[in-house]
């Protein structure tokens, strides 16, 4: 089951006897554990009814005891455990597992790692009533829509350059995203569409200093605005560390590449073959084709992937980031 689908039959009321949730990606976990908390008790029969226990702070008897202890004047009960991973005789639960309480809810965070289903405990959560969920991190290339989907599920809508803006700031934490889309929340008219502007203005991004502009002067090859976009990030290194910049300037130069090979198809085609969602970044793109041919696009490659090298210590001779920063983005300029 998707994480969708298991908050659905929650809110519907229909809940298993055991949720055990894994894997690197904290916030879907987070969503499941607090919707059951939310709506498998009433508030007035939670005091009684629902624990929340930590991994690092009980064993496999005082959590049992929990689990099959009776519910108080309700038909069911909630044991929550936290941070299932510190929990050193987690495994001495498969038998539980297998033969869960009817009267009682049990849900397991097991969080940043996960559980090997091939030993006897993994085993016993392939059980038909248990929900066994893996909670994946989601790909760079899939936070925009993520963005776009959330937004959508709020009765919002944001363009697809400020959901793509949004996403290479801020990165793949879905709980940090989901916190700056609150704050839009509250800081926009209902049903605004969120833009660039709104991004800039509500979440902190310089509106002229940004990894997007940078890739914009880049491609146009307009070496003034290079050099103060640089100025910038070497004066602001915590919020434009160089291994992010690489990062994000490597999927740009690569999809340059790619589309110098696709010279002559239908842009619906390029769209598709270069993950793009709108036809706003296929215009950039097509200029810095123009500006960078497929020679040129390899070697900026490579000088990526030797800066990210240097940056880690490989055959650096001590440069500092700020300067690696510079000889970087004049090598790509020359």
């Amino acid at each position: 089951m998707t994480a969708e689908e298991i908050l659905r039959d929650i809110q519907a009321g229909r809940f298993a006897p055991v949720y055990f949730l894994h894997g690197e990606e904290p916030y879907f976990m987070d969503q499941i554990a607090d919707a059951v908390e939310a709506k498998a008790l009433p508030e007035s029969e939670r005091g009684f009814n629902q624990t929340i226990l930590y991994g690092k702070e009980v064993d496999h008897l005082n959590l049992l005891d929990h689990l099959r202890r009776y519910p108080m004047m309700s038909e069911r009960q909630v044991v929550i455990l936290r941070e299932a991973q510190e929990m050193k005789s987690l495994p001495e639960l498969a038998s539980y597992v297998e033969n869960p309480m009817p009267s009682t809810i049990f849900v397991a965070s097991y969080k940043h790692k996960k559980i090997d289903a091939r030993t006897k405990f993994g085993k016993s959560l392939g059980g038909k009533n248990i929900v066994f969920f893996e909670s994946k991190k989601l790909y760079d290339n899939q936070i925009p829509d993520w963005i776009s989907s959330a937004c959508k599920a709020r009765k919002q809508s944001i363009e697809p350059a400020a959901a793509a803006l949004m996403a290479e700031y801020l990165g793949t934490d879905l709980a940090k995203i989901t916190n700056e889309l609150n704050k839009l929340a509250l800081n926009l008219p209902s049903g605004t569409a969120i833009t660039i502007a709104n991004i800039q203005d509500n979440i902190g991004i310089s509106k002229d200093y940004n990894v997007f502009e940078l890739q914009k002067a880049l491609a146009t090859r307009d070496r003034t605005k290079v050099a103060r976009i640089q100025q910038h990030f070497e004066s602001n290194l915590k919020k434009n560390p160089l291994i992010v910049t690489i990062s994000s300037l490597y999927t740009y130069f690569s999809k340059v590449f790619m589309l110098q090979a696709l010279k002559g198809q239908p842009d619906s085609e390029v769209l598709k073959a270069l993950e793009l969602r709108s036809d706003w970044f296929l215009k950039e793109y097509k200029i810095a084709a123009a500006n960078f041919n497929a020679g040129q696009c390899v070697q900026v490659i490579r000088h990526l992937k030797d800066y990210d090298l240097r940056l880690k210590g490989i055959k650096n001779d001590g440069t500092a980031e700020e300067e690696l920063m510079k000889e970087l983005f004049w090598k790509i300029l020359s």
